[in-house]
């Protein structure tokens, strides 16, 4: 889905149940002029800056990283982390990329768990 139509749709299933998501309101929240937003919306204008994807986002009550891969752009700390090491980032993304949902929710809830990781902070393996 494109990134202006799911946020379309976002905001006027939320305006459906609260009138304070009508495009001026919810422009006025995340810091942009409504018709700016409406471009945004019907794709006529480009996916806006991470910064205000962000408030749109917390606006909208959505996944940042959501909203930022339907935008075609990646979170600048997510940037820095594969920056640091591009080769080894590259090969682990591209080898989990036909991984099934459900292993990859066991991998991410074990990083985020420090499961991976031996004894005092050493990665399992290490010497």
């Amino acid at each position: 889905m494109v990134f202006g139509t799911y946020t379309r749709l976002l905001r006027k299933q939320r305006h459906s149940v609260n009138r304070r998501y009508s495009i001026r309101q919810t422009a006025e929240r995340i810091g942009v002029e409504p018709a700016y937003l409406s471009k945004i919306e019907r794709g006529d204008a480009l996916p806006p800056s991470e910064e205000i994807i962000r408030r749109m986002a917390a606006d909208l009550g959505e996944d940042a990283d959501l909203l930022l891969a339907l935008a075609g752009k990646v979170a600048e700390d997510v940037r820095e982390v594969i920056v640091e090491r591009p080769v080894l980032f590259a090969e682990l993304i591209r080898g989990l990329s036909d991984a099934p949902d459900d292993k990859l929710v066991v991998l991410v809830r074990k990083v985020r768990n420090g499961e991976w990781q031996g004894g005092a902070g050493r990665a399992i393996g290490a010497s």
